[in-house]
């Protein structure tokens, strides 16, 4: 059991305060992160040359100490060192929120360990952000972060997860986000999504429909950017793939149609379960002879 006077500590520690970054626009700084950051001794950042933008936008002139991934288990326990002799450190991350896409939890838990203040800055997190604008049910959701990257991890993941009812939010490269939207796709059916881009920034977009709706719109227009995506929770009435093991191709389409989706997505949905091409689906549906 441990209790933490976050401002009334009389240790003799100094603090470690988490403090988020603006996701794209500078604006989106808050007066108290501006107003840390130019009061404690060290700065740790996940990129130094990043946040020295950050810094000289501000007009803040504090040391920094580079803190990520691949150093982490070396930097800790000096920053314990420092922090035990009284110095107060800035963790901060190169976008948002800390501690979430960086190593930022482990210095949390030996702080936490050595009785050393954590103090959490609210700020930008892209995730809520994206979600409460997204039309999709901001509660319950889950928040996932980024997802495997191979085809039978994402695959697996997917599977372990379609039948949560929570909303769920992912992080994902725009290189890789049309890939994991057909594996989505197969595996979750055609759920209401939000593909979110560019948050905060001048060409901030999000693309609402379904995830075929939206792969379409991703091969008409390509994205470019860092990309969120919101996914609707399960209703309970996903149809599992072996319900449509017994149909014909047309009655699996319209088995689609039904269910809401326009002709030509449903011909696609079909198309690419059975793994036949979509000119021969559309052919056999509209019964048309070679």
């Amino acid at each position: 059991m441990q209790i933490q006077k976050s401002f009334k500590d009389t240790s003799g520690n100094g603090t470690l305060y988490l403090v988020p970054t603006p996701i794209g626009n500078m604006q989106d700084m808050t007066f108290r992160a501006v107003d840390t950051l130019k009061n404690v001794d060290l700065i740790a950042s996940e990129d130094t040359r990043n946040t020295k933008k950050l810094l000289n936008y501000f007009e803040i002139d504090k040391p920094q100490e580079s803190f990520h991934e691949h150093n982490a288990s070396v930097k800790i326990p000096g920053m314990i060192e420092k922090l035990h002799d009284g110095l107060s450190i800035a963790q901060v991350s190169d976008a948002g929120l800390p501690s979430i896409s960086d190593p930022g939890h482990d210095l949390v838990k030996v702080a936490i360990e050595e009785s050393i203040p954590v103090v959490a800055l609210p700020g930008a997190s892209a995730g809520i952000t994206a979600l409460i604008a997204s039309g999709i049910s901001p509660q319950p959701h889950i928040f996932y972060g980024f997802l495997p990257r191979k085809k039978n991890q994402q695959i697996a993941f997917f599977q372990e997860k379609m039948n949560y009812p929570e909303s769920q939010i992912f992080y994902e490269s725009p290189f890789r986000v049309a890939d994991t939207l057909e594996n989505m796709l197969e595996v979750y059916g055609d759920r209401q999504i939000n593909l979110v881009r560019e948050l905060t920034k001048i060409y901030e977009e999000y693309r609402r429909g379904t995830i075929s709706e939206v792969l379409t719109s991703i091969e008409e227009f390509p994205i470019k950017g860092e990309c969120l995506i919101i996914v609707e929770g399960s209703d309970g009435l996903e149809k599992p793939e072996s319900d449509f093991d017994s149909l014909s191709i047309k009655e699996e389409i319209d088995s689609y149609i039904e269910d809401g989706d326009k002709t030509n997505v449903a011909i696609k949905k079909t198309a690419k379960r059975r793994q036949l091409t979509r000119q021969d689906v559309y052919k056999e549906y509209h019964e048309i002879e070679d």
